[in-house]
């Protein structure tokens, strides 16, 4: 499946969610991952995460889009700023 994730994490642990998520998903921006996982690719990061972050201040958020279909991406701004598909 196709996920997005994005963290709000306190600056502590931002470098080691970081290095957790760029384990699994390609780096984006900042906070910003996206690319193909599988389930069991999902749980485990999901897992590495829960074991870094502090469920009482840290946040994060995965968008995912299930087999087949057709998410679209568009940039606005900074270098990229062309529209253009994820996959």
């Amino acid at each position: 499946m196709y996920t997005i994730l994005v963290y709000d994490t306190a600056t502590e642990r931002n470098a080691a969610v970081l290095r957790t998520c760029r384990k699994y998903l390609r780096h984006q921006q900042r906070s910003v991952f996206e690319g193909e996982l599988s389930p069991a690719q999902m749980l485990r990061l999901r897992t590495e995460l829960e074991q870094r972050i502090d469920r009482a201040y840290d946040h994060i958020l995965v968008y995912t889009f299930p087999p087949g279909t057709d998410p679209r991406r568009q940039s606005w701004g900074g270098p990229d700023d062309q529209p253009h598909d994820i996959l």
